[in-house]
């Protein structure tokens, strides 16, 4: 019970701190990771042994398909150049660095122990950052890129997790064997995710009860997650891929949709808490066990590297702007987009958003019993996420301030360009019901709402037009508007005349006033 009693103290003192953090402008994981260094240190606390399995299974597969579920295609493909750069080749820059590093600070840690320490710390987690930046509102590519990056640094730097880990316990290694390996799991996982999200997609539209739905949304999201790893593929690329694929394809009324997104924030929000609850317990008996001269040894060492970890990346999104900027526009025969000066501000912020958080926890907790040099790499490992949090995390708001970086009103402008399609897209469906009693004062009503999206201010974070209910005469017409509302809306992203952010704001705005008219049905 001592267990159990402390992991619900904690979450409740998770809901303090997070409520804090929002207070303070900082991500909430940074306050976390303090209260998992307080665990650590605390002499009565209890020691938890997790299966290495399950640490991926349980913290990463739900984080990271809530992540991709709202990422935008289309945003991704404009922005593809700076979130391969960082990807790819910021990963394998840290990832080199910091193995460098640790060897040169403990010569008898293996190299395959190093690379993968390496790799557990190398994938940057957007969620802390954006957590801290949507509430600046910078410029909306930033975010773009942020997000993205960690859709796909989280593969790459899972892969040489994996091949690094597999090498340091087998002692062998052939490049020549890895490299087909890794392109056919490659191959195979995007497959497996699009064969998957039409067998899980057929299944949850069978079911209308909210509950059952959102338990096969969990279910359906820790099958594919454990059949990928079963078939020896990347969970993390099925997981991604799936994502995307499931955010076009899902169908699911509005009734099931709101609480359903309620019910993954919560999730994701305690899966955080738990993560650093674990590692605290874990550390806990590492710190105890070292003497005063080894203790000393694991400081510098976890100094090192994260000073390596902030480094490499801040070197290498610069250069990055200065290639871009230099060789890039030459080579494409064309101008940046991006203003140089705003382009800079923005590379300085990029650079210094790469606080660490729950995949790292979760690939050093995965780390099996007998790996080693495990209590250094999971000692290292925190270091890293708790120094990258609270040095990053508690500057990037004066950052942002002092650079004054600001939203450009990109997401804003599209919204209302939807609203004012979508709202096209109803008044045009009423032109097959002409001579209905009611088809009138519908009619006034759209043509209304029309005409305030298109006097909307351009602020970001407007709210939409709020409709008064529909009388249970004009349900019929209403159903066949919103219809068509949703048709529009969906072609205009199919289209690419909209991005995610802008979707998710009017679907919303839509399904709010589809419960809106449901529940007027069941009063009649």
């Amino acid at each position: 019970m001592s267990v159990f009693e402390l992991v619900i103290a904690l979450l409740f003192l998770g809901a303090i701190l997070s409520g804090v953090a929002r207070r303070l402008n900082l991500p909430y994981p940074a306050l976390l990771a303090v209260a998992g260094t307080g665990l650590a240190l605390m002499p009565r606390a209890p020691s938890v042994a997790l299966d290495p399995q399950l640490a991926l299974a349980l913290f990463v597969a739900p984080v990271l398909l809530d992540t991709a579920f709202d990422s935008s295609p289309r945003d991704l493909k404009e922005n593809w150049r700076p979130v391969t750069s960082l990807a790819l080749i910021a990963v394998g820059l840290t990832v080199v660095a910091v193995a460098v590093v640790a060897r040169a600070m403990v010569p008898e840690l293996p190299w395959a122990a190093a690379v993968t320490l390496g790799a557990i710390v190398a994938p940057p987690d957007a969620a802390a950052a954006t957590a801290v930046l949507k509430q600046l509102r910078p410029p909306h590519r930033l975010l773009v890129i942020l997000e993205g990056e960690s859709l796909f640094n989280d593969a790459s730097a899972l892969l040489i997790y994996r091949t690094a880990a597999a090498a340091a316990v087998t002692g062998t290694f052939s490049v020549a064997r890895a490299a087909p390996t890794l392109a056919l799991v490659c191959l195979g996982s995007v497959l497996l995710a699009a064969v998957m999200v039409r067998v899980i997609m057929k299944l949850n539209e069978l079911v209308t009860d909210i509950a059952t739905v959102v338990i096969l949304q969990f279910i359906g999201t820790f099958a594919v997650w454990l059949l990928a790893e079963a078939m020896h593929l990347s969970g993390i690329i099925t997981m991604v891929v799936f994502a995307i694929l499931a955010a076009r394809r899902s169908n699911v009324r509005a009734r099931v949709r709101i609480p359903s997104y309620a019910v993954w924030e919560v999730v994701v929000h305690v899966l955080n808490v738990l993560a650093f609850i674990l590692v605290g317990l874990q550390l806990k008996p590492i710190i105890s066990s070292l003497s005063g001269r080894e203790l000393a040894s694991y400081l510098a060492t976890a100094a090192a590297v994260v000073t390596a970890v902030v480094l490499v990346r801040l070197a290498w999104v610069m250069c990055h702007e200065i290639l871009g900027r230099w060789i890039g526009p030459r080579a494409r025969g064309r101008t940046n987009h991006e203003p140089p000066r705003a382009a800079w501000r923005s590379a300085v912020v990029i650079g210094w958003s790469g606080m660490r958080g729950i995949v790292t926890l979760a690939t050093a907790l995965a780390l099996p019993p007998a790996f080693p040099q495990r209590g250094l790499i999971l000692f290292v490992s925190f270091a890293v996420v708790l120094g990258t949090l609270v040095i990053q995390g508690s500057t990037i708001s004066p950052l942002m301030r002092l650079l004054g970086l600001k939203d450009d009103g990109a997401v804003t402008r599209e919204v209302r360009l939807a609203r004012e399609e979508v709202a096209r897209a109803a008044l045009a469906a009423l032109d097959e019901a002409r001579g209905s009693e009611h088809e009138a004062l519908l009619r006034r009503k759209l043509q209304e709402r029309l005409e305030r999206a298109q006097r909307a201010a351009s602020r970001a974070g407007e709210g939409g037009p709020q409709e008064p209910a529909p009388p249970p005469d004009h349900l019929d017409l209403l159903v066949r508007t919103q219809r068509a509302e949703r048709e529009m809306l969906v072609a205009l992203r199919a289209r690419g005349t909209i991005g995610d952010d802008a979707f998710h704001r009017v679907e919303e705005e839509l399904d709010w006033a589809e419960l809106n008219a449901e529940g007027m049905a069941r009063t009649d």
